[in-house]
C-alpha cells in the first residue's frame, strides 16, 4: 500500500546563483528530497516529482507559491491527479507589494483589505463571505479597474491601474487552488514551514561569510543532512 503524503515545495536563493529547492513531507515533518541548482527550472522540478512517484509515495497534495515552473511540472508529472494548494501567505505578500501598504485609490485600499483577510479563512462560510466581498468590490469598481490612457502621438493605449489589475488577476488565477485545505485539514495552506527552515539555514550560513561557491554548496548539503539525518532523502 502506498504512503499518502502532503508535500510542500519551495525554492530559496543564495548568493553566487545558488537556488535550493526543497520537497518537504508535511505529514512527518521531514525533507523528502532536495535539489541545489541555479534557479527553479521546470525540467528539474518535473524530474524531482517523477522521482518522488518512483519511491512508491502517493502524493495527495502539493502546496507551493505558484511559481510557473512548479505549477507546470506538477501538471505534467501528475496530470491533475493531485491537489495543488496555493500558498495563501504568498498571495497576501504579493498583494501588499503590488498595492503598497498605503494605496492612493479607494479601490486599492479596499482590495488590500480584502486580500489581507485570506489567511484567516477557516470555514466554507468565511470563504463564501470573502468571495462575496471580492465580487462586490469588482462590481463597484468595474469602471475604475478598466480605465485606460492613450498616447495622442502614437495612439498607444494601456490600462491606468496596472497594480490593481495585477492583484485582481493573481486572485482570479489562484482561486481554483486556494481553498483545498478547507476540505482536508492535512493540506498545509502555506509554505511557512519551509520559510522558517530557509530562514534558519540562511542565518547559519551568514556566520560563514566569504565561503567559495563550492564550499557554500557543501555547507548547504551538510546542513540538509544534519537536519534530516534520521530520515531518508535523495538529491539528484
Amino acid at each position: 500500500m502506498k504512503e499518502k503524503v502532503h508535500v510542500i515545495v519551495d525554492g530559496t536563493y543564495f548568493t553566487n546563483d545558488i537556488c535550493l529547492v526543497v520537497y518537504r513531507n508535511n505529514d512527518v515533518k521531514c525533507t523528502q528530497l532536495y535539489r541545489i541548482s541555479d534557479n527553479e527550472h521546470y525540467n528539474e522540478i518535473r524530474e524531482d516529482l517523477e522521482n518522488l512517484k518512483k519511491l512508491n509515495i502517493q502524493i495527495e497534495s502539493i502546496t507551493c507559491d505558484g511559481h510557473k515552473a512548479i505549477l507546470k511540472a506538477i501538471r505534467m508529472a501528475f496530470r491533475n491527479q493531485v491537489k495543488v494548494q496555493r500558498c495563501l501567505v504568498h498571495i497576501q505578500r504579493m498583494s501588499r507589494i503590488w498595492l503598497t501598504l498605503e494605496p492612493k485609490s479607494i479601490a486599492g485600499k479596499e482590495l488590500l483589505s480584502i486580500t489581507q483577510k485570506i489567511y484567516k479563512i477557516d470555514s466554507e462560510f468565511q470563504k463564501q463571505y470573502w468571495l462575496r466581498a471580492l465580487y462586490d468590490w469588482d462590481i463597484a469598481h468595474y469602471d475604475f479597474i478598466h480605465e485606460k490612457s492613450i498616447n495622442p502621438l502614437t495612439g498607444r493605449i494601456w490600462y491606468k491601474h496596472k497594480m490593481i489589475r495585477r492583484v485582481r488577476r493573481l486572485l482570479i488565477n489562484a482561486f481554483p487552488n486556494m481553498f483545498h485545505y478547507l476540505q482536508d485539514s492535512q493540506i498545509p495552506k502555506s509554505t511557512n514551514a519551509l520559510e522558517s527552515f530557509f530562514g534558519h539555514l540562511k542565518n547559519n550560513l551568514s556566520i560563514h561569510r566569504g565561503l567559495t561557491y563550492h564550499n557554500r554548496r557543501n555547507f548547504i548539503k551538510w546542513y540538509m543532512h544534519l537536519r534530516n539525518e534520521k530520515d531518508k532523502f535523495f538529491e539528484p
